[in-house]
Formats: C-alpha cells, structure tokens, sequence
C-alpha cells in the first residue's frame, strides 16, 4: 500500500462529496471512437487515473465483481467503441480486467439489454453489432451503478477504524 494518506482523504471526501450530491457532478461522457487501438488506449488510461486515485498499488477486479456488474461494463465498454461486437467484447473484458468470461455469460447480457431497448443491434454478414439505443437509460444504468459501489465503499472505510 502506499501512504497517501492525504491524498486518499481527498479523495475519498470528493467522491463522498460527488456521491451525496454536495459537489459538481463527475462528467462520466465517453467520447466514441471507430479505431480500436484508440479504444484499448483509452480504457488503459482509465484505469491509470483508477489506480492513480486510490490509496492502493493497483487495483485488480475479480470475476465476481465483473459478473455482478456485467450490464454495467457492457454499456461502458459499447460506447466507448460506438458499435462492436460480442467477440470484441470477450476481448475487451479479458484485456481491461483480466475475466475470461465465456460467451454463455456475455451474450444473454447482450441480448438481455437488446430486449429492454437499451442497445440496438445491427446483423451484419458474419456478426452482430451492438450500439447503445438509449443513452438516458445507459447512463442511468450506469451512474446507479456507481453510485451504489461508492456508498458501499465509504460504508466500508468508514467501518475501518473499528477493526
């Protein structure tokens, strides 16, 4: 661990702040690209700024966590590519967070969200492209999401000192 204890009670206050609604709210947009390389530099440097905010060496998430909140990285993951496919996606998850998710996991996720008119898909010759329907209902989906994750968060660092 590193000692930033300064800065982790920023950020930690910020994120507080942010959460309860007592700061400018986080601009959480993510530009749309066509090139893939520029995608997997992009989710790269996210998780740079990640591990740059919190307290810790680096922060790693385990297949559960990605399981649970799988929607959630789907709608993430869907446009920051503008449109992909599910193979892209398999690949995606394995690069950014190292889950080697099978395609029985992913796909009824995809579908699931195609059902609820939050992504639309597109056949195409040898595959299926996915791109967000409705952004409300993605960003929705996802600052719920966030927001749920940073209470519990501060739940459990506010829980530390007693331990």
């Amino acid at each position: 661990m590193r000692d930033n204890s300064d800065q982790s009670e920023s950020v930690l206050d910020d994120l507080s702040r942010a959460a309860t609604g007592q700061s400018e709210s986080y601009d959480i947009s993510i530009e749309s690209t066509e090139d893939v390389g520029d995608v997997e530099r992009e989710l790269d440097e996210l998780m740079a700024q990640v591990n740059g905010a919190l307290p810790t060496d680096e922060v790693s998430f385990d297949e559960a966590i990605i399981k649970e909140n799988l929607d959630e990285i789907l709608l993430m993951l869907i446009a920051l590519h503008d449109e992909t496919h599910g193979k892209e996606l398999l690949s995606d998850l394995t690069h950014l967070f190292g889950a080697q998710l099978s395609p029985g996991t992913v796909y009824p996720s995809l579908h699931r969200l195609e059902e609820d008119d939050v992504l639309s898909m597109h056949a195409k010759v040898r595959t299926k492209e996915y791109s967000i329907a409705d952004e409300d209902v993605a960003r929705a989906t996802v600052e719920r999401a966030m927001v749920q994750h940073l209470a519990f968060g501060l739940l459990l660092y506010s829980f530390l000192p007693r331990l």
